[in-house]
């Protein structure tokens, strides 16, 4: 009986310790298991359709659609904060959840490829804007005028008309940013595709009309002076014998720029201020980037004509009768071709032309009267005389 005690405890101790032996060893088994295979995803196990209803199938679709996409790399990181962070102080408004490294405020109007490395877009990165306002008619003038225009500047045409593929016969409108909407003057457009923001690459801004003679015009030339002299606001002289207006515009043979002159007596109460100085026409003013922030928040959106805009550009500059001149040396010649009264409607039995004038003089008086009641609200606000 005590043999048998004895062997019956043995083989019980025997079968408990290979018993758990045999659980250490599944133990590290299955570790070694767990290591060496990637996790299973669920969203990668095939079950028989009949099990799923057609909510589950439908939600099933979309979900392997979505893994079938392809997204960068770092999507979903550690870089990406749950909570956007808020930088009021350094960013533009509305973009104030970005981080400021991200944030571009300008852009410019450089045309990019559709391929290859986009810092290999750009051979060349044009240093002026030149907008002329055009319709077919003008063509071979354009054609003449641009052709004065070295690869320093870049061309942007606006299209009054609707033609523009028409342009294409000349080689350089390949090159050129064509916008076109009919019947529009170039106010119009500038006030609502030349955004301080969106030219802030270019160092000046030519807003030209599309009559002018450019047989004694050299842009590069006309730059270079218009930087020796610092003028902020200027154009080139005009022709005397043609299209002139006023005696600041006109050109002097004996200068390379002036920056005042002598009016009808009675037309100047002051001799720095229009039209004896501090004053340009409409008709081809050129605009540094720091004058041109100033001179299109002061554009109306109604008001598409300019007119009256040519008295108040020294709002913009300062000292006005010392940063706005006329460029004797590089001059052009106002042709006076009456394209955009052509563009207007005939009422009352009138002619096209005669509405579109008439809209013209009007516009200056209401200009006229907004800037006056602005200034008057203004000194009113700060409780001070004008």
């Amino acid at each position: 009986m005590k043999s048998v005690y004895r062997s019956g405890v043995l083989k019980k101790s025997n079968g408990s310790a290979k018993l758990v032996i045999t659980t250490i060893m599944g133990i590290v088994f299955g570790y070694f298991i767990g290591v060496s295979f990637p996790s299973v995803s669920l969203t990668k196990v095939i079950l028989p359709s009949s099990i799923y209803s057609p909510f589950d199938l439908s939600m099933h679709e979309d979900q392997t659609k979505s893994l079938d996409r392809s997204f960068p790399e770092n999507l979903g990181s550690g870089n990406t904060p749950a909570t956007p962070k808020i930088y009021v102080p350094t960013n533009p408004r509305g973009a104030e959840s970005l981080p400021p490294g991200i944030v571009v405020p300008e852009t410019d109007l450089y045309l990019r490829r559709l391929w290859g490395e986009p810092s290999e877009d750009l051979k060349n990165k044009p240093k002026y804007l030149v907008t002329f306002t055009v319709g077919w008619g003008q063509r071979d003038n354009i054609d003449r005028s641009i052709k004065k225009f070295s690869g320093d500047f870049q061309i942007l045409l606006f299209h009054y008309d609707g033609l523009t593929t028409e342009w294409d016969q000349y080689e350089w409108s390949k090159q050129a940013i064509h916008i076109s909407v009919k019947k529009q003057t170039k106010w119009w457009y500038a006030k609502r595709f030349l955004h301080p923001d969106i030219v802030a690459a270019y160092d000046y801004i030519f807003i030209w009309d599309e009559d002018l003679g450019v047989e004694h015009f050299n842009a590069d030339k006309y730059i270079r002076l218009v930087k020796k002299h610092g003028l902020e606001i200027s154009q080139p002289g005009l022709e005397p014998n043609n299209g002139l207006t006023w005696q600041m515009t006109k050109r002097r043979g004996d200068k390379e720029v002036h920056k005042d002159t002598e009016e009808k007596p009675g037309w100047c109460s002051d001799p720095h201020l229009p039209p004896c100085a501090a004053f340009v026409e409409i008709m081809a003013p050129v605009f540094s980037r720091q004058a041109w922030r100033c001179v299109w928040h002061m554009i109306q959106n109604d008001l598409v004509h300019g007119w009256g805009l040519d008295f108040a550009l020294r709002r913009c500059a300062k000292p006005a009768h010392e940063k706005i001149g006329v460029v004797d040396s590089q001059w052009i010649i106002h042709q006076v071709v009456p394209s955009l009264g052509s563009q207007g409607n005939s009422e009352n039995g009138q002619a096209p032309w005669k509405g579109v004038r008439d809209r013209c003089r009007s516009e200056w008086a209401l200009f006229q009267d907004r800037l006056a009641n602005a200034d008057k609200a203004y000194f009113k606000q700060i409780g001070k005389e004008e």
